[in-house]
């Protein structure tokens, strides 16, 4: 009997609860050999079975689509480059200061964007977490 409840539990961990109603559709996937590998191995390291495993994936809420990938890396590479654009502004601002000029009057508007690039890249990288 104590056998039954250590395979059992090891069952209710790989395999999802049978539905009341029963299954109602059944799909068919192919997938290449390398692809059939790299699930096989992601299913064992999780302690699913496959299927559990590509169900799982593709109807959890906060999983991100490849779509949704691009976009953020989109976004981090235009935060990047408005980050490379604000540095050199700065170090403008700083030579200017340095050089016992008068402190431009852009500068004020020139670290405001500095605050807002910041905001935008913590946004941007809240979202990914």
């Amino acid at each position: 009997m104590g056998e039954e409840n250590v395979s059992g539990s090891r069952l209710s961990r790989r395999r999802r609860a049978n539905s009341p109603a029963g299954s109602k559709k059944r799909r068919d996937l192919w997938v290449t050999a390398e692809e059939e590998a790299a699930l096989v191995a992601r299913a064992a390291r999780e302690r699913v079975t496959v299927p559990n495993l590509l169900i799982s994936a593709a109807l959890s809420e906060g999983a991100e689509t490849p779509t949704e990938r691009k976009a953020a890396a989109a976004e981090l590479m235009a935060l990047h480059t408005l980050l490379a654009r604000v540095s050199n502004n700065v170090n403008q601002i700083a030579r200017h200061a340095n050089a016992g000029e008068e402190f431009p009057r852009d500068a004020r508007a020139v670290l405001g964007y500095v605050r807002q690039v910041a905001m935008r890249i913590d946004r941007a990288v809240e979202g990914l977490m």
